[in-house]
C-alpha cells in the first residue's frame, strides 16, 4: 500500500499534464501512486495518461471538479492523499513542504497561494473576501480558502465525501468540514505558476457559483454566524423605523411590524439551521 496517493482532476489538460506527470515521478517516491481522473477530455488526456503509465479514471462526460476529486479519492490506495490541479499551476516541488507540515500532526494542509500567484486582479479581491469571511465565522485565519493543492490524511476525508459538491467548490466544502469537525488545519505558501492551456471558469456562470461560497462557508460551519447579525440589522431597523415614526407620527406602522417579524423569522431559520448543521457531522 502507497503512503501518498496524488488525485488530479483533468479535463482537456493534456498540456498540463505532460509537463505535471515527469515533474511529479522526479519528487515522489516509488511507490506513490498518480491518479488522473479525466472528466471526459476531448482532447488527448487520456493518450497523455496512458503514455506516462499512471492510473487513469476516465468519466463519459463531465461531471464536475468536485465529482472527480471525489472518484479519485474513493480508489485511492494511500494513506494520504494529496490534491492538485492538472493545468500546471502547481509546482511538484512545494509538495514536500505540505507533506512536512503533514508530519507535524496537522489532518490537512493547503498550499496557500501569495497575492501574486492570483490569475486576476478580480480573483484575488474575491479570494481575499472569501478567506476574510471564512475566517471571521471559524475563528482561525484561513489563508486560502479555494486553493487546490492540498494534503490530507485520506480517511478523515472520506468522511465528508458525502457533503462534497460536483462543482468548483469542493476545497471550500472540505476546509470548513475540518475545522467544523475539529481537525488541524494548517497553512504552506506557494507561488502558482502559469497555467497550461485554457481556463474552464466562466466569469457569469462560475462568477454566481463562488457567490454561493459565501453562504456555504456560514452554513457549514455555524449557521448562527450569518443569521444572528442579519437578525439583530432587521430588528434594530425596525425599532428603529418604530421610534421615528412613533415620534414624528405616534403610529406603529407595518414597516416595523415587517422587519421586527422578519427578525425573528431569521434568528429562529438560524436556530433550524444550526441543528442540521449538527447532524451533518454527527458521525465525526
Amino acid at each position: 500500500m502507497p503512503k501518498f496517493s496524488v488525485v488530479i482532476p483533468a479535463k482537456n489538460e493534456e498540456l498540463g499534464l505532460r509537463r505535471l506527470i515527469p515533474e511529479l515521478r522526479a519528487v515522489l517516491d516509488e511507490d506513490s501512486e498518480i491518479i488522473v481522473v479525466n472528466d471526459g477530455s476531448t482532447d488527448s488526456t487520456s493518450a497523455v495518461c496512458n503514455e506516462n503509465f499512471v492510473i487513469q479514471i476516465k468519466h463519459p462526460y463531465s461531471k464536475g471538479n468536485g465529482a472527480s476529486i471525489k472518484a479519485g479519492a474513493r480508489v485511492a490506495q494511500g494513506e494520504y492523499l494529496i490534491f492538485m490541479d492538472g493545468d500546471g499551476q502547481h509546482a511538484p516541488e512545494d509538495i514536500k513542504r505540505l507533506i512536512a507540515r503533514l508530519e507535524e500532526g496537522y489532518d490537512l494542509v493547503i498550499g496557500a497561494r501569495t497575492n501574486d500567484s492570483q490569475a486576476s486582479v478580480a480573483r484575488r479581491l474575491a479570494n481575499g473576501f472569501y478567506n476574510r469571511f471564512a475566517s471571521f465565522i471559524t475563528g482561525h485565519k484561513i489563508e486560502d480558502l479555494t486553493s487546490g493543492l492540498r494534503v490530507v490524511n485520506a480517511k478523515k476525508f472520506r468522511e465528508f465525501l458525502y457533503i462534497l459538491p460536483n462543482g468548483f467548490s469542493y476545497p471550500t466544502t472540505s476546509t470548513m468540514a475540518f475545522y467544523r469537525a475539529g481537525y488541524s488545519v494548517a497553512f504552506e505558501s506557494i507561488r502558482a505558476r502559469s497555467r497550461q492551456g485554457k481556463s474552464h471558469i466562466n466569469v457569469v456562470r462560475d462568477g454566481l457559483r463562488f457567490l454561493l461560497i459565501i453562504f456555504k462557508v456560514g452554513t457549514l460551519y455555524s449557521p448562527l454566524k450569518v443569521f444572528f447579525p442579519l437578525s439583530l440589522a432587521l430588528l434594530a431597523g425596525g425599532l428603529g423605523w418604530y421610534g421615528y415614526t412613533f415620534h414624528s407620527f405616534e403610529r406603529f406602522t407595518n414597516m416595523s411590524a415587517l422587519m421586527i417579524t422578519s427578525s425573528l423569522i431569521v434568528f429562529l431559520m438560524g436556530l433550524i439551521s444550526e441543528q442540521i448543521t449538527s447532524l451533518l457531522y454527527k458521525d465525526v
